[in-house]
């Protein structure tokens, strides 16, 4: 029997013609043989159906034909070792076709990437899996590497091959359950997909879990990408580095891309977004989720391309610009991210290699009955290490300068919205999902380990102990969890009647109980101004000029209770609808006075909370703060006093009874000048100038005796009063 002959029948040649074999390397390329007289020669093998005449053409223009061999396969043989070329393919009368030869280069993952993919720890994963134009050797192309291990054969289709994988089918580089191929002349904007052949023997069509860019929906293929932007953002990056968020001013306003403004994609978007956001005063914007989704018509929180920037705004290097220019204008950059569930869509990760892969197998772990979704098996080690990496992407790739991780809660627990019967206890027969609490331990201490200064914020609605405690606490190791509780309850109390707010006033102080059990962002998000909850504005009783009053004094006690801020966009100029993804915001309403004063009063919301130091920089600490009372109770009026690491002093009095409290009796903390930096009953901002003409004076009537000052608070008003020491506390003249 001969050589080819023998070599047909242990490879399988028919496999290799229908590129459904797993180890397509071995049989086709060059392979180096040495003969019993110890000479070297070289065997190349190329796929070349329906082919009249293949030649092999060296670096030095030297030329060898091959010789068809069987199934399409061409052979020849030079003496030795292998040295580069490439292929000359004719067919028929029409010119050479000439290309390089995918089969003859070495895999562009070595031994330890291998490693850290099976043990989950490759916090760059994103540069080994997926495709990456590179130059391997003296040749260009793209490398191609996708996780797959109950594939039996994996091939990439797309533009470069007219959508027929069976002529690059990839290797398996063997337990990893990954599989490689070099392609060379691929080249960026190529469009492409894996097509997998499963165990039960189908082949099935899936978008790169890990490509950088995709088609725009309703598209799916994934696309060949690189970027080639210059960062400008260095000082940016070296501030952020050097600050702790907890000791910082934050407001965040929350934008969903597609809705802010029909027509803007990330690069137009930047000019307007940065004016909007620097009248407005936000220190942050919050994306809600920029990766690729199948939905255009939502909200972007069930991903299938979880490194791919949505294209329907631009490509990932609009999204960078856009970035960058946030951070030139002194904006952080904060995304939505979603690492508890993803869609069922064929084209993506659902059942990816034929089986449950990146979904737990077991329905009662791996699917969300609510949402129709799919569970991550966070057990997994590569599945575990496919999101931290992924957190890893946004935080390095775009300068993200933190995640805001949506649904904890929904990871956290094992029965969340799950009957008796329907979820399976934990290994201790609790109901804490174990594996997902390790992966969030470790994806934020990863996070924070690489990228100091950037921030993890959990989306989290229970009352689950140490979200932001640190992980060698036992902690989450959040630096934030967003405070639902208070949310929740002051919106309730806010919606009541002024005349019924005196007998629920615990609704708006419960959160002093536990304000700094956790590092707290207070949101007003867009899950609140949806499916009849009614925008903030309209949410608020009375005619419009009550409700524009409210919802100022209302935004001037959120600002100034311990936490940070969040607020959706649209509220700060008063949108009077409910938000909707399909329409953009109300702008128009901004031609209009008293919207155009919301707006005004919202930035000067801002610019005075980032002056005042006792409204952040030590919002974790309950000795910052304290409940002020009087002489007699007004349980429609809510004051408390907060206090900054170097003596300073703001007192914040919030009236939220629909008449002017005149005189009224407040005790505060030393005796001095109280200057009222903020008053929310300002003209300038809609109101009516009701106020204590710039300051009060708190003294003491005897010695020993706690200071006490006769302020004025307006109807439906949030005042802000600054301590301002003096060597003697004023006198007042009744002459």
């Amino acid at each position: 029997m001969s050589y080819v002959e023998d070599v047909t029948e242990a490879e399988g040649w028919a496999q290799i013609a229908a590129g459904a074999h797993h180890a397509p390397h071995d049989v086709l390329g060059a392979h180096p043989v040495t003969d019993a007289a110890g000479r070297t020669h070289t065997t190349v093998r190329v796929r070349r159906p329906l082919a009249d005449e293949v030649t092999l053409v060296f670096a030095d223009g030297r030329r060898l034909a091959l010789s068809h061999v069987a199934h399409g396969i061409w052979e020849a043989r030079h003496d030795g070792p292998p040295v580069a070329y490439r292929v000359a393919t004719a067919y028929g009368d029409d010119d050479e076709i000439f290309a390089g030869d995918p089969y003859r280069h070495l895999p562009t993952l070595g031994d330890m990437d291998l490693h850290l993919i099976a043990e989950g720890r490759h916090e760059r994963l994103w540069e080994v899996l997926g495709a990456h134009p590179m130059a391997h050797g003296s040749e260009l192309g793209t490398a191609f590497a996708v996780w797959a291990p109950n594939a039996r054969a994996v091939r990439v289709v797309g533009d470069h091959n007219g959508w027929d994988g069976s002529g690059h089918p990839m290797r398996s580089l063997g337990s990893s359950g990954v599989w490689e191929i070099f392609i060379p002349d691929v080249t960026i904007g190529t469009r492409y997909k894996y097509e997998i052949l499963t165990r039960d023997g189908h082949w099935v069509l899936k978008a790169d879990p890990m490509a950088q860019a995709a088609q725009t929906p309703p598209e799916t293929a994934s696309v060949v990408t690189a970027s080639a932007y210059v960062w400008q953002d260095g000082a940016w990056m070296t501030r952020r580095a050097a600050t702790h968020a907890v000791a910082q001013p934050m407001s965040v306003y929350e934008v969903h891309l597609g809705s802010w403004r029909h027509g803007l994609g990330y690069r137009k978007m930047a000019d307007a977004l940065i004016e909007h956001v620097k009248a407005t005063g936000f220190t942050h914007v919050e994306f809600m989720p920029v990766a690729e989704h199948p939905f255009g018509g939502s909200w972007g929180y069930q991903i299938s391309g979880y490194y791919a920037p949505t294209s329907r705004f631009g490509s990932p290097d609009d999204l960078r610009h856009l970035i960058d220019r946030l951070h030139g204008a002194g904006i952080g950059v904060i995304l939505d991210w979603v690492p508890g569930h993803f869609p069922k869509d064929a084209f993506a990760l659902a059942r990816f290699d034929g089986e449950p892969l990146y979904e737990h197998a077991d329905p009662r772990r791996g699917e969300h009955q609510d949402w129709g979704t799919l569970i991550f098996d966070y057990g997994r080690p590569e599945v575990r290490g496919f999101l931290v990496a992924n957190a890893l992407y946004w935080l390095e790739q775009f300068h993200i300068d933190g995640l805001r991780v949506d649904a904890v809660a929904s990871m956290l627990y094992l029965d969340y919205s799950r009957k008796d019967g329907e979820w399976e206890p934990n290994i201790h027969g609790g109901r804490e999902n174990l594996e997902a609490i390790r992966f969030l331990q470790e994806a934020n201490a990863t996070a924070y380990r690489l990228h100091p200064g950037i921030v993890m914020i959990a989306e989290e609605s229970t009352s689950f102990p140490g979200v932001t405690a640190p992980t060698d606490h036992a902690g989450l190791g959040f630096g934030f969890k967003w405070n639902m509780g208070w949310m929740n309850d002051s919106l309730v109390y806010i919606q009541r009647d002024p005349v019924h707010r005196s007998h629920h006033e615990g609704e708006m102080t419960f959160s002093f109980v536990y304000a700094f059990g956790e590092n707290y962002v207070l949101p007003i998000s867009h899950d609140e101004v949806v499916h009849g909850k009614r925008s903030l504005v309209a949410k608020m009783p009375g005619d419009h000029a009550h409700q524009l009053a409210n919802a100022r004094a209302y935004l001037g006690y959120m600002w100034g209770h311990p936490g940070k801020n969040l607020l959706f966009m649209g509220q700060e100029f008063g949108q009077l609808a409910e938000w909707s993804e399909s329409r953009e915001l109300d702008w128009w309403l901004l031609d209009q006075p008293a919207h155009r004063r919301l707006m005004d009063f919202v930035g000067s919301l801002n610019t005075t909370y980032r002056a005042q130091s006792p409204l952040w920089e030590r919002d974790g600490d309950a000795s910052s703060f304290t409940r002020m009372g009087g002489p007699t109770w007004d349980p429609n009026v809510i004051a408390f006093e907060r206090r900054d690491a170097h003596g300073g002093r703001l007192v914040v009095i919030s009236n939220f009874s629909g008449t002017t409290r005149t005189a009224l009796p407040l005790t505060f903390s030393v005796e001095g000048v109280w200057q009222e930096v903020l008053n929310t009953d300002a003209a300038a901002f809609g109101g009516h100038d009701v106020g204590n003409l710039g300051m009060v004076i708190a003294r003491s009537e005897q010695d020993g005796a706690a200071p006490v000052a006769a302020v004025t608070v307006p109807a439906l008003s949030t005042l802000w009063l600054r301590h301002q020491p003096e060597p003697h506390v004023p006198t007042v003249s009744h002459g």
